[in-house]
């Protein structure tokens, strides 16, 4: 019977301890759930909020302007059965706490969820954590903490705005353009980047300018020099003319080396990644969007399984603009740097990269979680997206704790030698007082330092190594060789140089990156072809009606001055609806205005004399997500539709047939021979030819119109005159 007894108090005990509450940790993805479960005991449960539960309607603006603009939230359609779960789970649960993302977004999605599972704060703690380890972790748990206010209204202010102006101009695009247009407020900012890079493409006036090279020998060897300077110290080279001045000063083919130095240079490593540059260097270094970027970063972040250790968090956390790294990051990568390369590899101090601009410095740089897990290491866990990319974000971070490079480096001084000159110094002297003068350049790198890790810019990378020299030495002639060149206008934007821009001048945070420039593609507002930017027609329209009615909404000095008081907000110096009350009530009075202002844009389909081959009707142009075609004006009840090629008004300039008008894939336009003979331009060619080369040419601009020679080896422009107008 005791026996019995000890048995029955022994089950109670059991279920006793099984129901004892449990704390409750709400992330906001399952990926990053899965990772938190290895790190904390039985005693907690992880469950994921799978992003935002609560925001404004879609259907309606969502704020009240006329209640001091408070937001209406309401609970995301498709949400309803998770919360749901999250309610059963926080009833049940000692301790509640909120592991969202550590920045302004992952503070709200936090802030949402007290409301949304009605949490009481006696119970319920925020954490945060830079990186998914062990020791982050366990750390946060004892640092819990309360909503931080600041950084919701920071957030609440951000997207109120953005509500504001999405949701007031949007709809008048629609009456006065076509259905389904946005205009955001930083995604217009980005678009007007883009197409006044193409104004100035347009309207830009090539200069003229020359170099000239001198090829000698010496100890077999052949050197490049550079002219510098000539007899009248000057430098410039701005035509053939100043080129053959510049010849007939050399008035022998024999040259000295005057003066010779000799030094070194030091090229210092690059920072840890910030989000603009990882999302730069990905562009240019792997070929990445900044959304595959930014998508395979977050994998990375919130945990893979590696073999034999379960899910890892690799990366720290990856939406930051600051460059700094923690005490304990920097001496586990001295000491692996030191134990891989040599003690003279490694900074004796940590490196302090100066970030660029107005940095919030709210997390560290994104470096790896660990420095011993090397690419190498992880690499059978990865995929090949996700090691390519974790290889150049630790390659990075070890290098810019590593010293820098150093070169040795060779100037050599060398001057024409007059024809009368028998190699008398004071006769040299006397008669060529001003000579003229070449340059050579070499360096070898003398110590690779960081370069060991991070040798991405390979080209630059490459030495340059000069004979021996001597003053008064004077090597072989060979040659001159004089070479012509037209400066070149501005580079279009690749995915890389419009972040690094819109960085620069202050334009969104690097959450928004990605997002923004996703958004002006998908709109079509802009098209990307060899990885540079396009405007479409449909973004020029756009652009051009933001321009003329909202200019202040999206200029640059605007959006940026907006980001500093987000800012101000987060620090607390700021109401947030103290920048709302600001600027609605002139914004509103823009809206109106334009209302009347803008003229109906919408276009009436065009009627052609193509025939539909189902019903006979005359098809019409109609305009879709790749550009203009041919539909049946009888639809729905014909359905037929045909590629549209349009007739350019003008005879192609290789075989007289006609020139069609067409588009790409991605909805640039372009023009091309009718028998497709190979003629090709991204340029309307006119029928004039050019005066001075006898080539075709082409129209180029918007605003202002220039025919401009197609002949890349001739600078012949001038502004276009329509013999029709």
């Amino acid at each position: 019977m005791p026996k019995t007894a000890d048995k029955k108090n022994t089950t109670k005990s059991t279920k006793s301890t099984k129901s004892t509450k449990k704390n409750l940790v709400i992330v906001e993805s399952p990926a990053k759930a899965k990772t938190l479960k290895k790190f904390l005991g039985s005693s907690y449960k992880i469950e994921a909020s799978v992003g935002h539960v609560r925001d404004l309607p879609k259907s309606q603006l969502g704020v009240d302007v006329d209640a001091d603009y408070e937001p209406k939230y309401i609970t995301i359609r498709g949400k309803g059965e998770i919360l749901q779960k999250l309610r059963k789970e926080a009833k049940t649960a000692d301790k509640i706490y909120l592991a969202t993302d550590p920045d302004r977004e992952g503070e709200a999605i936090s802030w949402h969820l007290m409301h949304a599972l009605n949490l009481n704060a006696s119970n319920t703690q925020r954490i945060t954590f830079n990186e998914i380890t062990k020791n982050a972790v366990q750390n946060s748990i004892k640092q819990g903490r309360n909503i931080d206010m600041h950084l919701v209204d920071a957030q609440q202010a951000r997207r109120v705005l953005d509500r504001i102006v999405g949701y007031k101009i949007s709809p008048l695009l629609w009456k006065k353009v076509k259905k389904g247009l946005s205009a955001g407020r930083v995604q217009s900012v980005a678009l007007k980047l883009i197409c006044d890079r193409e104004e100035e493409i347009a309207h830009f006036v090539p200069d003229e300018y020359w170099s000239l090279e001198l090829h000698l020998r010496q100890s077999r060897k052949t050197v490049i020099a550079h002219y510098v300077a000539n007899d009248n110290g000057k430098k410039e080279l701005k035509s053939k003319e100043d080129v053959d001045t510049v010849l007939a000063n050399c008035t022998s083919q024999k040259f000295t080396v005057t003066d010779i130095k000799k030094g070194t240079r030091k090229r210092k490593p690059p920072a840890p990644f910030t989000t603009s540059t990882l999302q730069q260097e990905a562009s240019r270094i792997l070929g990445f969007a900044t959304q595959k970027t930014m998508r395979v970063a977050q994998q990375l972040y919130e945990g893979v399984e590696l073999q034999g250790e379960g899910t890892v968090g690799l990366l720290t956390y990856i939406r930051t603009d600051s460059t700094r790294i923690a005490d304990e990051a920097f001496v586990q990568i001295k000491d692996f740097i030191t134990a891989t390369f040599g003690k003279e590899y490694a900074a004796t101090e940590k490196s302090n990269h100066k970030s660029k601009g107005k940095s919030q410095d709210a997390h560290e740089a994104i470096r790896p979680t660990y420095a011993n897990r090397t690419p190498e290491t992880v690499a059978e866990s990865l995929t090949k997206e996700q090691l390519r990319l974790y290889t150049l974000i630790w390659e990075r971070f070890a290098a810019s704790q590593m010293t820098p490079a150093e070169y040795d480096t060779l100037t050599v001084k060398i001057q024409n030698v007059p024809e009368n000159s028998e190699n008398s110094e004071s006769e040299n002297s006397e008669n060529n007082e001003n000579p003229t003068t070449f340059r050579a350049t070499g360096s070898v790198l003398k110590f690779a330092g960081y370069l060991a890790v991070y040798r991405k810019n390979e080209q630059s990378d490459k030495d340059v190594t000069m004979p021996n020299f001597a003053v008064g030495d004077q090597p072989t002639f060979v040659k001159f060789d004089p070479q012509q060149h037209f400066t070149q206008p501005p580079p279009r934007y690749s995915e890389a140089s419009l972040v690094k821009t819109m960085e620069e001048l202050g334009i969104g945070r690097p959450s928004t990156y990605s997002a923004t420039i996703a958004n002006i593609l998908y709109r079509n507002y802009v098209t990307k072809e060899s990885k540079v930017f396009y405007p479409t027609e449909l973004g020029d329209i756009i652009n051009e009606i933001l321009e003329n009615n909202f200019d202040e909404v999206i200029s640059v000095n605007f959006t940026a001055d907006m980001e500093k008081k987000l800012d101000k907000v987060e620090s607390g110096e700021l109401d947030w609806k103290e920048i709302v009350r600001t600027f609605y009530p002139p914004f509103d009075s823009q809206i109106k205005l334009a209302e009347e202002k803008i003229g109906d844009i919408t276009i009436q389909d065009e009627v052609t004399d193509v025939i539909c081959e189902k019903c006979s009707r005359n098809m019409v142009i109609k305009m879709g997500r790749f550009g203009r075609f041919l539909a049946c004006p009888g639809f729905p009840d014909c359905r037929n539709t045909l590629p549209l090629f349009e007739d350019a008004g003008v005879a192609c300039p290789t075989c007289d047939a006609k020139v069609q008008i067409r588009k790409s894939k991605k909805g640039r336009i372009f023009y091309c021979c009718e028998k497709n003979c190979g003629f090709i331009s991204w340029n309307l060619p006119v029928a004039e030819k050019c005066p001075q080369c006898s080539h075709y040419m082409t129209i180029t601009g918007k605003k202002t119109q220039y025919v401009q020679c197609a002949n890349t080896e001739c600078n012949y422009r001038a502004e276009y005159k329509n013999s029709t107008t």
